[in-house]
């Protein structure tokens, strides 16, 4: 079974971290409005959908990717970078316990869950701002003895690397390379954002389906040139919180020999 775990927006949203976007008003009806419609369009493109309880003390808890790295037989608690967030982590235990092995990310490595671009058996981290190399390093030791080949990628130009890149499937990236050096992914196909679109570099791949940002037609037209099946959906208030799609949700499937999680 496929599971998307997300959070409601929080009403302290408009007090979000930034890092590289100037502060501007979030309207927090229509960013739960618009969160509503993505949570829907994950459940009818078939995944089971397990939401946390609210936050509302943390501004940034609807970003509940950044928490968790969920593969293939181990999930990581992450540290995350910015300290405001380090509350946010121990919300997803409960849930997250039934179906996965647990690690955690200590002191001193940092570690957000939008670095972690997982492409079948090869994860690629960003090394950015929120991220550092002991994260990396601890992120690695976690998730080589399950097969994995773990590389950092310098992210010198966004917030986190699924910012700048996101795995499609088929062996294929869609990238903005004027924020990330895409030669990093060696022997993955590139498919680049148009380059009117710099934050269209972010998707969400399910069965033969593609979530998308309805904020970039000019790179949703290359995509469909491509083959995809778009499911667009309308994200502008949490972009101002420099959040994209697949920072909303964590998304894995349900293991053989691990309890079976109940959507109360």
């Amino acid at each position: 079974m496929l599971y998307a775990i997300t959070r409601p927006v929080s009403k302290s949203i408009q007090n979000c971290e930034l890092t590289h976007l100037d502060r501007c008003s979030i309207n927090y009806e229509t960013a739960a409005s618009q969160h509503e419609d993505y949570v829907c369009a994950l459940r009818n493109m078939g995944a089971t959908i397990v939401e946390l309880d609210p936050l509302h003390d943390h501004a940034d808890a609807v970003f509940v990717e950044d928490i968790i790295v969920v593969v293939d037989g181990v999930a990581v608690l992450t540290r995350p970078g910015a300290a405001s967030r380090r509350g946010e982590v121990e919300s997803i235990v409960e849930t997250i316990t039934p179906h996965r092995p647990l690690h955690r990310i200590e002191s001193p490595g940092t570690l957000e869950g939008g670095d972690v671009m997982v492409a079948e058996r090869t994860v690629f981290v960003g090394d950015s701002t929120r991220t550092n190399p002991a994260g990396f390093a601890q992120l690695k030791d976690a998730l080589t003895p399950h097969g994995y080949t773990v590389i950092a990628v310098p992210v010198p130009g966004a917030l986190h690397l699924k910012t700048a890149a996101s795995y499609i499937g088929d062996g294929t990236v869609l990238a903005n390379p004027a924020w990330i050096d895409v030669s990093h992914f060696g022997g993955l196909e590139i498919i680049e954002v148009h380059p009117d679109e710099p934050m269209a570099g972010n998707a969400i791949r399910i069965g033969d389906k593609l979530l998308f940002s309805s904020q970039f037609p000019h790179t949703a037209g290359r995509l469909t040139a491509r083959g995809f099946n778009l499911v667009m959906v309308d994200s502008t208030e949490l972009s101002k919180a420099e959040g994209s799609l697949t920072c909303k949700s964590v998304i894995f499937t349900s293991e053989q020999g691990q309890s079976q999680h109940r959507d109360d």
